[in-house]
């Protein structure tokens, strides 16, 4: 307990200058793990003075730590919830939640439980906390037998109101039996009648005195009996001196014996070590013997190596296991020293080598053979297939302990092998790759023959290698006429089956080289001159510690990387091969660069190894294919920007919008619904911007046909096609297109219908300025120029005839520049026909405004009007 109070005060309490005033030890119930804690009530040190209830923690390395700390005030009930029972030790503390607590020793609940009470009593002012379940007796009984003081009491405090402090009781010493027993004596004797404490004090004195005096003498009568003790311990002490001398000599006498005994202890010992060191040297070389022993028959089986046979080639496998075991023992560096075990290493160093040689001499022949391989491809059931090597790696396959062995043995010829094997399947694969892609062109063509196929396209392609077939900005008669829809859903299909006949073989041949050269085993050695018996040089183990301390990531990305090099190696030809098959074709048709960016998309984007070679060289080919299509989209763009018009002709349709739809179709059931789709639609996006802005380019500078037809007839093209291709990034060109084309119509309409009646609206002009300057309407006949006189004889010059003959005029010119491809004459002639009415019906306001009553009107009307038009519309 008091080291216990003296900790919790040094450690947590003194540092925020607070003295602890009482504690219990508690911890929580129904909780499996008993974590100690302490439940502490301390107060500060200076005014004013405030009481705290702190939580204190003990770690299981003993450490105190204060884990929560509520004031007094804080606390609202105290719920001794056991007290009743024998049994039970727990009780509640209610501050902003419940915590239950269950104490280690119930005198300590009950003195925290009653000092806590009498602190809330006594030195809270306000709102007290409830106190639920505490006995009684408690209350009574610790309340006139625990001293308390006042907070003035405490130094530098000061006087405060009635407010006191426990004071905990100091340590004392408990009385023994013999001194309670006289304790109750001597106060049975004076019958607790004491009421003078200084007599009291004066009558033990007195007996002190006395009892000082009986022992003086008890001393003095005893002197006699003291000095025959003396002289008894004198006698004594001479015959222990008579003992030692004795004992002195008997040891000199012994002195002889123990040195002798010792000698031949010694003996013995180093005898029982000699012998011991040679059961152990025994065991060692028996141990190394046995560890060094490599049998005759694996000798023979690996000097008269006979690979070819099956029989002697599963014997090699097992000695050369032997071998790398042998050479591989774990021997201690001492004994490597021995004349017989560095005459052993070299006996395995010679058969190593010389099965080394043996190994590297048929494997090298056999990768040879395999590389010049003459079979030509052979199509199965006339389909395009790309043949997968397996016989060849069934055959390598029961080399494959053999190459293992060799990686680790032999790294020089290990590597050697595996650079023939590279160069001999390089060249294999090579050959089938070409013949595959031949076959490929030729599917592609059909019944064409090739040359012929090339000679009838090479007169279509253009300087910087792309056709001008399918260029919009070129008229359509001057595209190639030997364009081949089926051959382009070949190619597309084709494609897809080079790249599906791609995959298997790559993959095929990555498995069989992880599996063949270990190559996801990181080598354990990059150099194997220097073998130890233990199978590593000295710099091999430092290697392979540090390979052990590699990170696995770094592992796995070496492991990569070797793979990837050499499958890059092996089929350095895809990626040029690729790349020759599409701009081939591409050449011949540029649409085929669209067809190609979306197959090898399609198997980039679905490789589930982003990282293998094959998806890196799709992912290559694809680069080059996605510039070829912005190049294609680029020329497309360029070809419009520069598209040159007859000019001796009407415009009509411009063949880029003409062509547009066309190259939309074809586009869009390439792309429908694949991912590069975005590409696509970014290029619709700029392309039709060049065609807006070109449209309105043309229609500035062409000699013959008027600007607003020419907006007018394209734009009106354009809506149509856009309306019916239905892209929904070209939504907004469509309602563009439309807004454009009623504008162009609107001014179209304006600049060459005018007014016909031109000198009744010159007239009428007039009168609205008249109007303007304050004139009223009812007073404008008795103007001189505007009369009903002047106004009749401006009316005679427009006779019904003279109208209808003007509108035929008009008619005509108006289909001299008008195209028949859009047939938009109608729709143009009934613009005219809206317009003549419009500013029919505007005179006739004026004159029933301006010249009420004159009955004045013009020679025709508005059915006359309709007429005239629907005669002329009639008679073209």
């Amino acid at each position: 307990m008091a080291t216990i109070r003296h900790s919790l005060q040094t450690e947590i309490f003194r540092p925020i200058d607070e003295r602890l005033m009482t504690f219990v030890h508690v911890y929580k119930p129904f909780k499996k793990k008993k974590t100690s804690h302490f439940l502490c009530l301390t107060v500060t040190k200076e005014a004013p003075m405030v009481f705290y209830i702190h939580q204190v923690k003990k770690t299981e390395k003993n450490i105190l730590k204060k884990k929560r700390c509520w004031t007094l005030s804080a606390l609202k009930v105290v719920d001794g919830i056991s007290s009743f029972k024998a049994d039970e030790q727990g009780f509640d503390l209610h501050f902003d939640k419940v915590y239950k607590w269950t104490a280690v020793n119930l005198q300590e609940r009950q003195t925290f439980l009653v000092i806590l009470w009498k602190q809330c009593m006594n030195s809270m002012t306000g709102a007290k906390p409830e106190f639920k379940n505490l006995p009684k007796e408690w209350l009574i009984t610790h309340g006139s037998s625990l001293p308390v003081k006042p907070v003035g009491a405490m130094g530098d405090v000061g006087n405060t109101s009635d407010n006191v402090v426990i004071v905990e009781p100091e340590e004392y010493q408990a009385l023994g039996e013999k001194e309670e027993s006289d304790l109750e004596k001597m106060m049975s004797q004076i019958g607790f009648s004491a009421s003078n404490a200084e007599e009291f004090v004066e009558k033990l004195t007195n007996q002190l005195s006395v009892l000082d005096e009986e022992n003086l003498e008890s001393v003095l009568s005893s002197e006699q009996e003291v000095a025959e003790l003396i002289n008894q311990l004198d006698f004594a002490i001479n015959e222990v001196e008579n003992l030692e001398t004795q004992l002195d000599s008997y040891d000199e006498i012994l002195s002889h014996v123990r040195t002798t005994i010792e000698k031949m202890d010694q003996k013995n010992y180093l005898i029982q070590m000699v012998n011991k060191n040679n059961d152990k040297l025994l065991s060692q070389l028996i141990k190394v013997a046995n560890q060094l022993e490599l049998s005759s028959k694996h000798q023979i089986a690996l000097i008269d190596a006979d690979l070819t046979n099956p029989n002697s080639l599963r014997e090699a496998i097992v000695a050369a296991r032997e071998l790398q075991a042998v050479m591989n023992a774990e021997i201690h560096p001492a004994l490597v020293q021995l004349t017989a075990v560095q005459e052993q290493k070299k006996k395995f160093d010679k058969w190593k080598n010389k099965f080394a040689h043996i190994l590297s001499r048929h494997l090298n022949n056999l990768f040879i053979h395999i590389g010049n391989d003459t079979s030509k491809l052979r199509l199965s059931g006339g389909e395009l297939n790309l043949p997968i090597r397996s016989q060849f790696h069934k055959e390598l396959s029961a080399y494959t302990p053999l190459m293992h062995w060799c990686k680790v043995m032999e790294r020089k010829a290990y590597i050697a092998l595996m650079k023939v094997y590279t160069s001999s399947m390089a060249k294999l694969y090579e050959r089938d790759i070409k013949q595959f892609m031949e076959e490929a062109k030729l599917r592609i063509i059909g019944n064409r023959a090739n040359s012929l196929g090339d000679d009838s396209r090479r007169t279509s392609i253009g300087a910087k290698g792309y056709s001008s077939s399918g260029l919009l900005g070129v008229e359509r008669d001057q595209w190639s006429q030997d364009i081949d829809l089926e051959e382009r859903a070949r190619f597309d299909q084709i494609l897809e089956v080079v790249l599906s006949q791609l995959e298997p073989v790559c993959l095929s041949e990555q498995n069989f080289c992880i599996s063949f050269f270990q190559l996801d085993v990181l080598s354990p050695t990059t150099k194997n001159t220097q073998t130890t018996l233990d199978g590593f040089s000295e710099d091999s183990r430092k290697i392979e510690q540090e390979n052990l301390q590699i990170p696995q990531k770094k592992i796995e990305k070496k492991i990569n990387e070797e793979v990837r090099r050499m499958m890059s190696e092996i089929f350095g030809c895809i990626e040029g091969e690729l790349l020759n098959f599409i701009q081939h074709h591409e050449k011949m048709d540029n649409v085929y660069c669209m067809s190609a960016l979306i197959r090898l998309s399609e198997h980039v984007m679905s490789a589930q190894d982003t990282g293998s070679f094959l998806s890196i060289t799709f992912g290559s080919v694809l680069v080059h294919v996605k510039r070829s299509y912005d190049k294609y989209m680029q020329i497309q763009e360029k070809s419009i920007i520069e598209a040159r018009l007859p000019r001796k002709a009407k415009c009509g349709i411009i063949p880029f919008v003409a062509n547009f739809e066309e190259f939309a179709t074809t586009a869009e059931s390439m792309f429908k619904n694949t991912e590069r789709r975005t590409d696509l639609d970014k290029w619709y996006v700029r392309l039709m911007s060049t065609i807006f802005e070109t449209i309105v380019n043309i229609a500035g500078e062409h000699p013959k046909t008027p600007p607003e037809v020419v907006k007018m007839e394209n734009f009106h093209h354009l809506h149509a096609l856009l309306s019916q291709l239905k892209i929904s990034v070209l939504d907004g060109h469509r309602k563009e297109a439309k807004q454009k084309y009623n504008e162009a119509l609107k001014a179209y309409v304006t600049r060459y219908f005018g007014r016909p009646l031109e000198k009744l609206n010159l007239f009428f002009e007039g009168v609205q300025g008249k109007v303007a300057q304050g004139v009223k309407e009812s007073e404008i006949s008795y103007q001189m120029a505007y009369s009903k006189q002047e106004l009749r004889r401006v009316i005679r010059e427009y006779p019904a005839r003279e109208v209808k003959k003007g509108l035929d005029h008009l008619y005509r010119k108006v289909d001299k520049h008008l195209c028949e491809e859009e047939n938009l004459l109608q729709v143009v002639w009934r613009e005219m026909q809206d317009e003549f009415i419009q500013q029919y019906k505007s005179i006739e306001e004026i004159i029933q405004r301006c010249y009420p009553g004159s009955m004045i009107c013009l020679e025709f009307s508005i059915e006359d009007i309709l007429q005239f038009f629907s005669e002329i519309a009639r008679s073209h």
